[in-house]
């Protein structure tokens, strides 16, 4: 039973560990992915600026 109830809990570490270890990966993924698509909506769709007067 000892043995059994410890080879649960291993298992249950080493699983807590690596899903641990893909959002270690996926968060950032993510992150990294928003900022790169607001960077891209602001220069794509951005109003054309019109200049008036003169130049400085």
């Amino acid at each position: 039973m000892v043995n059994s109830a410890a080879r649960i809990a291993r298992m249950l570490m080493v699983m807590m560990f690596f899903a641990g270890l893909a959002l270690d990966i996926a968060v950032p993924a993510v992150v990294l992915s928003a900022m790169a698509l607001a960077t891209w909506l602001v220069r794509n769709w951005a109003p054309p600026q019109e200049w008036r007067g003169r130049a400085a």
